[in-house]
């Protein structure tokens, strides 16, 4: 009797301390303030088992849709080549392909981007460059990710739209064992709430996302970069080719946090919702939800200056002083914040913050805090989007250059002299020189073929002569016979194969004149410092290869009036 007594009450401690353990429901919220509409709900950056997750398309759709959400933006790893899915209705939930793409500097996901013509690959500028050309939607994916192959390096450029603020993938890597522990032991009696136990307010990555919006738009979205699987042996990586574990579901990724796009309507017409999706992201007009705290909860931002008047993502003309009110539908407890040029300005509990400010060029955002959220530093339970007040437009970056004033011809009509090919066993290559209107061009042609463990390539290779290390710069004219990249390089000797050092560069069927400034070349490979001596470069070469072209693919390059400058 004392044996069954004394294991009875092990058993009711053990219930106590697991129900004390298990992190609360979510609180319930009032009715929407008045006038404003919850918009439409949804997730962003998943994965199926086209890549390293583990449902179909339907699974997505079938979990978002028991997760009440409204559309899914499907994200799975590629390289933009496959042909993007057409927008469609599936369980009754929009869903939306889109492509994660890697670089050498992070991953990056595009939104709204048409069959690439070439695989997009290699420096994170060239791919943001390829995107934005194609008419895509940058986000920089899990920019604060502890692993250093996925974090986001390419900052400077405008074409970079936006950024993941918060990505489910990237919180838990940075918890302690005991916080992990305490997520799984709890999981099964509250999904949602144990995996929110994970988050906490990622500090670096909103000081980035906020000094970047005095520079210009950028929007910020939650991801929930959600695959439905964990290794079974390398516990916490999507993949494993040894196994795995359903775990956390789609379903209750989805229940944890989502984006609200408050002044989007669907209307049924897949093609046409898709469009109005991606194009409120792109306006950001968005906030995000931690929905396993309170919610689907309605947000409200508006600013005003004179007889104008601005939303989230908007830019407010200045007239006179400004006026900016926030309606949430927050218990009374909860904190709104206004954020100033990344700094916070005014605090207000309950649902309504209105505050009155200087007509002064700035940009405001707003967060709004639960008491008793997780995280150290909590994570913020609903993040708007900025209002850019008295901005003009975005601060352009200082990259002009001084014109060229001197120049030394290295190819203008003639031969080919000094130019040899470089390539692996299986490809094929040859330099040809062609008439034009008043002299000759050189024309490049190439086929490329081989296995992927040859690392196929085409060198074009040119003698870079001593007359490089008297300039600044290469300036030469090009076409292609069909869009391609090519790797312009300089190298020198070191190592096995030499030291080398790029600038890529985007070639058409029209002839343009490219300026590739030798400061502006980076590494390639393992070099003795960032940026190249010229008095050791020993050549030049223009490279094809697989980082954005596919093997089996042959074509044409045009190449005229080669040239040093300074």
């Amino acid at each position: 009797m004392l044996r069954f007594l004394g294991r009875l009450a092990l058993l009711v401690v053990a219930g106590i301390a697991l129900f004390m353990l298990v992190p609360p429901a979510p609180r319930p919220l009032p009715a929407a303030p008045g006038g404003v509409a919850p918009g439409i709900r949804g997730a962003i950056h998943i994965h199926t088992n086209r890549s390293d997750g583990t449902g179909t398309i339907d699974d997505v759709t079938s979990a978002a849709a028991r997760a009440r959400l409204q559309f899914v933006i499907v994200t799975d790893h590629g390289d933009a080549t496959r042909e993007a899915d057409h927008p469609d209705y599936r369980n009754g939930v929009l869903y939306i392909d889109a492509v994660e793409i890697s670089t050498q500097g992070g991953h990056v996901v595009a939104l709204g981007l048409p069959q690439a013509p070439y695989p997009l690959g290699g420096e994170p500028r060239d791919v943001l460059e390829d995107i934005n050309r194609l008419g895509g939607f940058a986000i920089a994916a899990h920019p604060g990710s502890p692993k250093p192959e996925l974090r986001w390096s390419e900052w400077d450029s405008p074409q970079l739209g936006g950024l993941e603020w918060l990505n489910a993938d990237s919180e838990w890597r940075d918890e302690p064992w005991w916080s992990v522990l305490h997520s799984l032991i709890t999981y099964p009696f509250r999904p949602p709430q144990a995996l929110t136990l994970l988050l906490d307010r990622p500090i670096a990555v909103m000081r980035t996302w906020d000094k970047l919006t005095q520079q210009r738009r950028v929007v910020g979205v939650a991801a929930v970069d959600a695959h439905a699987r964990v290794g079974a042996r390398t516990v916490g990586e999507p993949y494993d080719s040894s196994g795995s574990l359903p775990f956390p579901s789609y379903q209750n990724v989805f229940r944890e946090f989502s984006m609200t796009l408050p002044d989007a309507r669907l209307t049924g017409d897949p093609a046409a919702d898709a469009q109005n999706v991606i194009g409120a992201i792109r306006a950001g007009r968005v906030y995000s939800t931690i929905d396993a705290l309170a919610g689907p909860a309605a947000l409200h931002v508006t600013a005003t200056s004179g007889a104008h008047t601005a939303l989230m993502g908007d830019v407010l003309p200045l007239d006179g002083p400004v006026s900016l009110r926030v309606d949430a539908q927050a218990p009374a407890d909860a904190r709104i914040t206004l954020v100033q040029n990344g700094a916070p300005i005014a605090t207000a509990d309950g649902a309504v913050l209105q505050h009155d400010l200087p007509a002064e060029p700035a940009v405001y955002r707003v967060e709004v805090a639960l008491p008793g959220a997780p995280g150290t530093p909590p994570v913020p339970w609903l993040v708007a989007n900025p209002i850019y007040v008295g901005r003009v437009g975005d601060v352009p970056a200082s990259t002009a250059r001084p014109a060229a004033r001197q120049f030394m011809a290295l190819y203008q009509n003639g031969p080919a002299r000094d130019w040899t090919i470089e390539k692996n066993s299986a490809s094929d290559a040859a330099i040809d020189v062609v008439g034009t209107v008043g002299g000759s061009q050189l024309l490049l042609r190439y086929a490329m073929s081989g296995a992927p463990s040859d690392s196929p390539y085409v060198a074009f290779t040119m003698a870079a002569t001593s007359a490089i290390g008297m300039n600044d710069r290469l300036v030469f004219t090009a076409r292609a016979n069909r869009p391609t990249r090519v790797s312009v390089q300089l190298r020198a000797p070191g190592g096995s194969e030499g030291e080398r050092w790029h600038r890529s560069v985007y070639l058409d069927e029209a002839p343009r004149t490219i300026q590739l400034p030798f400061d502006d070349f980076r590494p390639r490979g393992a070099t003795a410092g960032p940026r190249p001596t010229l008095s050791s470069v020993q050549s030049v070469l223009l490279v094809v290869d697989t980082v954005n072209t596919k093997i089996g693919s042959n074509g044409q390059i045009w190449i005229d009036d080669i040239k040093y400058a300074k």
